[in-house]
Protein backbone atom coordinates (compact mmCIF):
# COMPACT_ATOMS: atom_id res chain seq x y z
CA UNK A 1 0.00 0.00 0.00
CA UNK A 2 2.69 2.72 0.76
CA UNK A 3 6.38 2.65 0.84
CA UNK A 4 7.75 -0.47 2.67
CA UNK A 5 11.05 0.85 3.07
CA UNK A 6 12.34 1.22 6.95
CA UNK A 7 14.62 4.09 6.36
CA UNK A 8 14.38 7.27 8.09
CA UNK A 9 13.54 8.51 4.37
CA UNK A 10 9.97 6.28 4.68
CA UNK A 11 8.82 8.75 7.87
CA UNK A 12 9.62 11.94 6.07
CA UNK A 13 12.99 12.08 7.39
CA UNK A 14 11.79 12.52 10.98
CA UNK A 15 13.26 10.02 13.50
CA UNK A 16 9.95 11.17 15.77
CA UNK A 17 7.32 9.64 13.50
CA UNK A 18 9.86 6.92 12.89
CA UNK A 19 9.64 6.31 16.84
CA UNK A 20 5.62 6.39 16.82
CA UNK A 21 5.79 3.84 13.87
CA UNK A 22 7.70 1.46 15.62
CA UNK A 23 5.16 1.68 19.00
CA UNK A 24 2.28 0.94 16.79
CA UNK A 25 3.79 -2.20 15.42
CA UNK A 26 4.68 -3.48 18.88
CA UNK A 27 1.24 -3.23 19.59
CA UNK A 28 -1.76 -5.38 19.69
CA UNK A 29 -4.20 -5.05 16.98
CA UNK A 30 -6.90 -3.36 17.54
CA UNK A 31 -9.61 -6.09 18.20
CA UNK A 32 -12.66 -6.55 15.67
CA UNK A 33 -15.68 -4.67 16.61
CA UNK A 34 -18.38 -5.71 18.13
CA UNK A 35 -21.11 -8.55 17.35
CA UNK A 36 -23.41 -5.99 17.92
CA UNK A 37 -21.39 -4.12 15.36
CA UNK A 38 -21.86 -6.90 12.03
CA UNK A 39 -25.12 -5.12 10.88
CA UNK A 40 -22.94 -1.96 10.09
CA UNK A 41 -20.33 -4.16 8.64
CA UNK A 42 -21.87 -4.42 5.27
CA UNK A 43 -19.99 -2.51 2.39
CA UNK A 44 -23.00 0.42 2.00
CA UNK A 45 -22.72 1.14 5.65
CA UNK A 46 -19.17 1.04 6.15
CA UNK A 47 -16.41 3.67 5.88
CA UNK A 48 -12.89 4.63 6.33
CA UNK A 49 -11.06 7.81 6.59
CA UNK A 50 -7.13 8.46 6.59
CA UNK A 51 -5.34 10.27 9.27
CA UNK A 52 -2.14 11.50 7.78
CA UNK A 53 0.48 13.13 9.60
CA UNK A 54 3.84 14.57 8.75
CA UNK A 55 6.32 16.48 11.13
CA UNK A 56 6.38 20.53 10.63
CA UNK A 57 8.99 22.94 10.25
CA UNK A 58 8.47 23.43 14.17
CA UNK A 59 8.85 19.88 14.70
CA UNK A 60 5.29 19.76 15.87
CA UNK A 61 2.75 16.51 14.20
CA UNK A 62 0.10 17.84 11.67
CA UNK A 63 -2.66 16.62 10.10
CA UNK A 64 -4.05 16.76 6.63
CA UNK A 65 -8.04 18.21 6.58
CA UNK A 66 -9.81 19.10 4.00
CA UNK A 67 -13.11 21.67 4.03
CA UNK A 68 -15.99 19.68 2.21
CA UNK A 69 -17.70 21.37 -0.75
CA UNK A 70 -20.32 23.68 -0.50
CA UNK A 71 -22.37 21.65 -2.92
CA UNK A 72 -22.65 18.68 -1.18
CA UNK A 73 -25.94 17.01 -0.22
CA UNK A 74 -24.58 15.98 3.30
CA UNK A 75 -21.81 17.80 5.51
CA UNK A 76 -21.39 20.25 3.18
CA UNK A 77 -18.58 23.04 4.29
CA UNK A 78 -17.61 21.15 6.90
CA UNK A 79 -14.29 19.89 8.13
CA UNK A 80 -13.15 16.26 7.40
CA UNK A 81 -10.30 13.81 7.23
CA UNK A 82 -10.13 12.39 3.11
CA UNK A 83 -12.44 9.42 3.29
CA UNK A 84 -15.40 8.17 2.76
CA UNK A 85 -17.52 4.76 1.76
CA UNK A 86 -16.30 1.10 0.93
CA UNK A 87 -16.15 0.57 -2.84
CA UNK A 88 -16.81 -3.26 -4.07
CA UNK A 89 -13.02 -4.04 -4.77
CA UNK A 90 -11.49 -2.46 -1.90
CA UNK A 91 -9.00 -5.41 0.25
CA UNK A 92 -9.80 -3.49 3.33
CA UNK A 93 -10.40 -0.59 5.09
CA UNK A 94 -6.73 0.90 4.76
CA UNK A 95 -7.31 0.16 0.98
CA UNK A 96 -10.69 2.50 1.44
CA UNK A 97 -8.87 5.48 2.77
CA UNK A 98 -5.97 5.46 0.88
CA UNK A 99 -8.36 5.60 -2.28
CA UNK A 100 -10.72 8.04 -0.72
CA UNK A 101 -7.53 10.02 0.05
CA UNK A 102 -6.39 9.85 -4.03
CA UNK A 103 -9.80 10.76 -5.45
CA UNK A 104 -10.24 13.68 -2.65
CA UNK A 105 -7.09 15.06 -2.31
CA UNK A 106 -5.06 13.65 -5.01
CA UNK A 107 -2.65 11.73 -2.14
CA UNK A 108 -0.43 9.01 -3.70
CA UNK A 109 -0.52 5.52 -2.14
CA UNK A 110 3.07 5.17 -1.99
CA UNK A 111 3.75 8.30 -0.09
CA UNK A 112 1.56 7.00 2.90
CA UNK A 113 2.99 4.59 5.35
CA UNK A 114 0.16 3.24 7.02
CA UNK A 115 1.09 2.58 10.81
CA UNK A 116 -2.17 1.21 12.88
CA UNK A 117 -5.88 1.17 12.27
CA UNK A 118 -7.78 2.67 15.65
CA UNK A 119 -11.51 1.65 16.76
CA UNK A 120 -14.26 2.21 14.83
CA UNK A 121 -17.20 5.21 15.31
CA UNK A 122 -20.36 4.49 14.25
CA UNK A 123 -23.04 7.07 13.52
CA UNK A 124 -26.23 8.32 14.64
CA UNK A 125 -27.41 6.83 11.02
CA UNK A 126 -25.63 3.76 11.47
CA UNK A 127 -22.02 4.16 9.48
CA UNK A 128 -19.57 2.45 11.30
CA UNK A 129 -16.30 4.83 10.41
CA UNK A 130 -12.72 3.10 10.20
CA UNK A 131 -10.13 5.38 11.37
CA UNK A 132 -6.31 5.02 9.42
CA UNK A 133 -3.60 6.48 10.73
CA UNK A 134 -0.50 6.92 8.33
CA UNK A 135 2.54 9.27 7.56
CA UNK A 136 3.36 11.20 4.78
CA UNK A 137 7.06 10.16 3.83
CA UNK A 138 7.94 12.90 1.25
CA UNK A 139 5.83 16.30 1.82
CA UNK A 140 7.44 17.97 -1.10
CA UNK A 141 6.33 14.69 -2.80
CA UNK A 142 2.99 15.65 -1.71
CA UNK A 143 0.98 17.90 -4.72
CA UNK A 144 -2.21 19.07 -2.99
CA UNK A 145 -5.38 18.71 -5.45
CA UNK A 146 -8.63 18.81 -4.26
CA UNK A 147 -11.81 17.45 -6.00
CA UNK A 148 -14.11 20.01 -6.53
CA UNK A 149 -16.59 18.09 -6.36
CA UNK A 150 -15.90 16.92 -3.21
CA UNK A 151 -13.46 19.53 -1.59
CA UNK A 152 -13.16 23.31 -1.51
CA UNK A 153 -10.19 23.25 0.30
CA UNK A 154 -6.98 21.49 1.76
CA UNK A 155 -5.26 22.04 4.87
CA UNK A 156 -3.52 20.99 7.92
CA UNK A 157 -3.32 21.34 11.67
CA UNK A 158 -1.49 20.46 14.76
CA UNK A 159 -2.39 17.17 15.80
CA UNK A 160 -1.63 18.30 19.43
CA UNK A 161 -4.86 20.99 19.28
CA UNK A 162 -6.92 18.27 19.96
CA UNK A 163 -5.77 17.72 23.33
CA UNK A 164 -5.62 21.09 24.14
CA UNK A 165 -8.38 22.94 26.25
CA UNK A 166 -7.04 26.19 24.09
CA UNK A 167 -9.47 27.60 21.36
CA UNK A 168 -11.66 24.71 22.50
CA UNK A 169 -15.85 25.00 22.44
CA UNK A 170 -18.10 22.64 23.85
CA UNK A 171 -21.78 21.82 23.73
CA UNK A 172 -23.88 20.10 25.63
CA UNK A 173 -26.34 17.31 23.69
CA UNK A 174 -28.81 14.54 24.83
CA UNK A 175 -29.20 11.12 22.46
CA UNK A 176 -32.03 8.74 24.16
CA UNK A 177 -31.78 10.42 27.68
CA UNK A 178 -28.04 10.48 28.11
CA UNK A 179 -26.14 13.67 27.68
CA UNK A 180 -22.81 14.43 25.70
CA UNK A 181 -20.48 16.73 24.67
CA UNK A 182 -19.20 17.69 21.06
CA UNK A 183 -16.15 19.74 20.79
CA UNK A 184 -15.03 22.61 18.36
CA UNK A 185 -11.60 23.58 17.58
CA UNK A 186 -11.32 26.73 16.45
CA UNK A 187 -8.09 26.88 14.07
CA UNK A 188 -6.83 29.18 11.56
CA UNK A 189 -4.80 28.68 8.59
CA UNK A 190 -4.08 30.37 5.21
CA UNK A 191 -5.69 33.60 6.98
CA UNK A 192 -9.13 31.43 6.75
CA UNK A 193 -11.26 30.37 9.71
CA UNK A 194 -11.90 26.64 10.42
CA UNK A 195 -13.93 24.48 12.41
CA UNK A 196 -12.85 21.19 13.50
CA UNK A 197 -16.17 19.53 15.41
CA UNK A 198 -18.39 16.42 15.54
CA UNK A 199 -16.65 13.22 14.27
CA UNK A 200 -14.09 14.38 13.10
CA UNK A 201 -12.70 16.28 15.58
CA UNK A 202 -13.90 12.93 18.01
CA UNK A 203 -11.69 10.81 15.82
CA UNK A 204 -8.92 13.64 16.30
CA UNK A 205 -8.92 13.36 19.73
CA UNK A 206 -9.12 9.52 20.15
CA UNK A 207 -5.70 9.62 16.96
CA UNK A 208 -3.89 12.26 19.09
CA UNK A 209 -4.98 10.60 22.67
CA UNK A 210 -2.85 7.10 21.08
CA UNK A 211 -0.36 9.20 19.13
CA UNK A 212 0.54 11.19 22.42
CA UNK A 213 0.06 8.80 24.51
CA UNK A 214 -1.94 11.09 26.94
CA UNK A 215 -5.70 12.02 27.68
CA UNK A 216 -6.81 15.13 26.71
CA UNK A 217 -6.82 18.12 29.11
CA UNK A 218 -10.57 18.97 29.38
CA UNK A 219 -13.47 16.28 29.81
CA UNK A 220 -14.26 14.06 26.31
CA UNK A 221 -17.86 12.90 27.66
CA UNK A 222 -18.34 11.68 24.37
CA UNK A 223 -21.88 10.11 22.62
CA UNK A 224 -22.29 6.67 23.27
CA UNK A 225 -23.23 5.67 20.16
CA UNK A 226 -19.78 6.43 18.70
CA UNK A 227 -18.82 3.29 20.69
CA UNK A 228 -21.57 1.08 19.40
CA UNK A 229 -23.37 1.36 22.78
CA UNK A 230 -26.88 2.36 21.55
CA UNK A 231 -26.60 -0.52 18.75
CA UNK A 232 -26.09 -3.26 21.44
CA UNK A 233 -28.36 -1.81 23.96
CA UNK A 234 -30.80 -1.91 21.10
CA UNK A 235 -30.30 -5.31 20.09
CA UNK A 236 -30.67 -6.60 23.45
CA UNK A 237 -34.16 -4.83 23.58
CA UNK A 238 -37.26 -7.68 23.49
Amino acid sequence: MGSSSNGLGAWGGSQRLQAMALHFRQQKAPPPPSAAATAANAPKNRAAVLICLFQGDDGDLRVILTKRASTLSSHSGEVALPGGKVEEGDEDDVATAIREAKEEIGLDACLVNVVTVLEPFHTKRGMLVVPVIGVLSDRKAFNPSPNAAEVEEIFDAPLEICLKDENRRVEEKEWHGVKYLLHYFDYEANKKKFVIWALTAGILIMAASVVYQKPPAFSERRPKFWTGDAARESTSMP
